[in-house]
């Protein structure tokens, strides 16, 4: 062994030291982008609900939304859309609300959303639910 060996290795085990802290951050920021999408987080009504018929559709996501790229779409069992009326943001963003416009009769309905979230990321989903007789 060479008597500078030793301190050499010392050196370059500080400097991995030092550097993983760092790199650590930076893996923990990346992972908290990559989860930043607007997930699906409430929705009245309920999915698979049986219930009255709903005056609106709400749904609450885990980021802010951008209105002009996202939207709600509710379909029939008879494959027919139903009317609602213009979707606005509620709760700083968060909440994609749509008026129900048109009559629900009894039945199933699957609510079909795409929202865009402020970050800039597109997530989108379904879900149902029953309006009893």
């Amino acid at each position: 062994m060479t008597i500078g060996a030793t301190p050499r290795k010392d050196i370059t085990m500080s400097r991995l030291l030092r550097t993983l802290p760092v790199a650590g951050v930076i893996l923990l920021a990346a992972t908290a982008q990559a989860l930043a999408h607007a997930h699906l987080k409430t929705a009245s009504p309920s999915e698979k609900v049986e219930a009255a018929a709903p005056a609106e559709i709400n749904l609450g996501f885990t980021e802010a939304l951008d209105l002009k790229f996202s939207g709600i779409a509710v379909v029939g069992a008879d494959k027919k859309d139903v009317t609602l009326g213009d979707a606005v943001l509620k709760d700083d963003g968060k909440s994609l609300v749509a008026p129900v416009t048109g009559t629900l009769a009894p039945g199933a309905y699957t609510v079909n959303w795409h929202v865009l979230s402020v970050d800039g990321h597109k997530t989108n989903g379904s879900y149902t639910f029953t309006v009893k007789p």
